[in-house]
């Protein structure tokens, strides 16, 4: 039975995704890069069957902080053209109408529970589609400011020796994040960095970075960056003596946004206002885990919401894609994209598949033996 197997398929738009299976749930990364996104993406599925029917094991679910998760997308990376937070959405897109179960209204109204900053049209026709604003949605998320970090031979020496995915979770450091706060009194967007003139800095423990969600800041364990550049731990501002600046309208900037843990994160980015005041460019790695355990691909694809119901996808899924994607969010008058989907331009995109006989087939003529 092919329905229970499964191949995994990334890149930066539809027209260049690769199969990347044997990766999955291996510890390594898949690069992306376009003119608009550069990073890397790493994939766990509890109990992933690949086309030739091996199930492959990942240490990752046997973490503490992991417990009952089925699936991990991690990414690291950066928006390489300023970006409104508002902007940058996640979530899925599909081909073709959902052919929704019973009770499908209990499940929207979860998802909603779920993320309440959900967009979404899974009623259409032709090309349903849920989306959120990343910066609201994730669950784990971790930025660091790494402007002119290269001309520090410490921290060159530091960055070698990273890698992605990290040994430890992925969890919640903010503490950069108002080097994104853009400026409102100029026509491009302007931003505050660590380096600015009359910013006051002192060297701080090296120790913020990737922890749970609940842990307190002067806890959390580093976690170097790994596309070429590097976290500027070293140089890391006190959010106590965040740098203050005002524009001719009073309006602060810079200021210490103060997010410790996720819930708080979700909470204020809730506000579009919050949102709309971010922006990522260039300057900004961004580091990302959405996992959750309300999806389980074994022993057949089903969705557990809470109250102890599960609905087996597999009667509706008519063999759909499940397709995550990284996206701009579509404006009116964007017109329709030559790829069809509906969205904007597309940062990078995971679809998950069911595998036939073709694929084994090309796994065998590739590697001579089934992965």
């Amino acid at each position: 039975m092919f329905h229970s197997r499964l191949r995994v398929r990334v890149g930066p738009s539809m027209d260049k995704l690769v199969c990347i299976t044997d990766k999955v749930n291996s510890g390594k990364a898949h690069d992306i890069s376009s003119e608009l996104f550069e990073g890397k993406v790493a994939i766990n599925i509890k109990g992933f069957t690949n086309p030739s029917g091996k199930e492959h094991y990942a240490e990752y679910f046997d973490r503490e902080d992991r417990k009952g998760i089925t699936w991990s997308i991690q990414v690291q990376g950066r928006f390489l053209q300023p970006t409104s937070a508002d902007d940058v959405m996640f979530g899925n897109t599909f081909d073709k109408r959902l052919k929704l179960p019973w009770g499908a209204g209990v499940a929207l109204k979860f998802m909603k529970y779920v993320d309440p900053t959900l967009e979404h049209d899974l009623l259409s026709q032709t090309k349903p589609w849920a989306l959120s604003p990343l910066i609201a949605t994730m669950p784990h998320f971790v930025h660091e400011r790494i402007d002119d970090i290269r001309a520090s031979p410490l921290l060159e020496n530091r960055r070698s020796e990273s890698s992605f995915p990290p040994s430890r979770s992925i969890g919640e450091d903010t503490s950069q994040l108002q080097f994104a706060i853009a400026s409102s009194n100029s026509s491009s967007s302007t931003y505050l960095t660590p380096y600015s003139s009359n910013s006051t800095f002192v060297t701080p423990s090296p120790s913020l970075s990737i922890a749970s969600s609940s842990s307190n800041l002067s806890s959390l364990p580093k976690m170097p960056g790994s596309l070429g550049v590097s976290s500027n731990n070293s140089l890391r501002l006190p959010l106590e003596k965040a740098h203050m600046k005002k524009n001719k309208k009073g309006r602060i900037f810079g200021r210490a946004l103060d997010l410790r843990t996720t819930s708080e994160r979700r909470s204020y980015f809730s506000s579009p206002q919050h949102r709309q005041e971010i922006v990522f460019g260039p300057e900004d790695l961004i580091t990302t885990d959405f996992c959750y355990g309300y999806l389980q691909f074994k022993p057949t694809l089903a969705l557990r919401i809470s109250g102890g119901m599960t609905f087996d996808l597999m009667k509706y899924w008519d063999r759909h894609p499940v397709r995550f994607v990284c996206c701009k969010r579509k404006k009116p008058g964007d017109g329709e994209r030559s790829d069809g989907q509906p969205t904007g331009d597309i940062y990078w995109i995971v679809s998950i598949e069911t595998a036939d006989e073709r694929d084994i087939h090309q796994e065998d003529s590739t590697t001579g033996k089934g992965i």
